[in-house]
């Protein structure tokens, strides 16, 4: 492992993998929710899914939210697109960042898309090449990067060979999920040193899940590895519909907690993010798993 760094990028992930397991809210309840998120000081948020309304209902209002994010200056907005038909929908919808996700896993991979992970992974170009005749870049990133919940374990050569693709079709970034909380940090940093002497100077980031209480432990193993650009959701929010026993993304406000008390600058205010974490406990309607919207901050004033 080497020195951690000096700061790390947060990703908030609230509005789309936080909201696609949830029943649908409206689009003032989200723009609220936006609103509280903006206000932490994120600079990167991840703000809705082009991909199938059937499918995920809860995001079929992407356009109608994409059209309320210049209210927001400053913050670096992406999309989650599945095809690319969502690639062009999202581009259309004024977005300049894309997520592309790929699953390392054939099961999770039709689950999720209609698709084995060979099919997903020959549209990376296709994606890459309309995103960038926009000017628009394109994050890959690689789902079920150590476990599934319909093959088990993933070889690690799955993600490697996602992980070429990718850099061969020019990818702007890369990340690795656990996309069922199941990895820990002898894991992490074991795949991480396999990817990071094949990608160059491609960024990769990590998105980890807290479904067996590992994920925050298994993000400080991601920077420790050299990792500077993780995602999270405020309380905790999220899962992946196309995945049983998913749930729980490491809440933003348990994650700033760690990084600054490790000496790791981040971008977002921590009070802050816990206020956000009860705007959104209240537009779910439900209570959320983060450790600090119950137990607040050590430092009091």
């Amino acid at each position: 492992m080497s020195e951690l760094p000096d700061h790390v990028d947060i990703r908030d992930v609230t509005l789309r993998d936080g909201l696609q397991i949830e029943n649908p809210i409206p689009l003032s309840a989200k723009l609220e929710l936006l609103a509280a998120i903006a206000a932490t000081g994120v600079r990167e948020m991840e703000a809705t899914a082009f991909v199938s309304p059937s499918k995920v209902p809860t995001l079929a209002d992407a356009a109608e939210l994409a059209a309320e994010l210049h209210n927001f200056p400053g913050i670096e907005f992406s999309a989650l697109v599945a095809s690319p038909n969502g690639a062009k929908r999202a581009i259309a919808a004024g977005l300049r960042s894309l997520e592309y996700v790929v699953s390392a896993a054939d099961g999770h991979s039709r689950a999720n898309v209609g698709r084995d992970t060979a099919e997903a992974t020959a549209l990376i170009g296709d994606i890459v090449a309309i995103a960038h005749d926009s000017d628009v870049t394109v994050e890959v990133i690689i789902a079920t990067a150590w476990d599934c919940p319909f093959d088990g374990p993933t070889p690690p050569q799955r993600v490697l060979d996602i992980v070429t693709a990718a850099c061969d079709h020019g990818v702007d970034r890369l990340a690795i999920a656990d996309t069922i909380g199941t990895t820990t940090p002898r894991r992490v940093t074991e795949l991480v040193e396999l990817i990071k002497p094949r990608i160059g100077d491609i960024p990769l980031g990590a998105h980890f899940h807290n479904t067996r209480g590992a994920g925050l432990a298994s993000a400080y193993a991601a920077v420790s590895a050299g990792i500077t650009r993780l995602d999270a959701s405020v309380g905790g929010l999220g899962g992946c519909p196309f995945a049983p026993g998913a749930s729980g993304n490491i809440a933003t406000e348990d994650l700033v907690y760690l990084l600054r008390d490790s000496g790791v600058h981040v971008d977002v205010d921590l009070q802050k993010a816990i206020d956000a974490a009860r705007v959104a406990q209240r537009a779910v309607g439900h209570e959320l798993p983060s450790a600090l919207l119950r137990a607040g901050d050590r430092i009091l004033g």
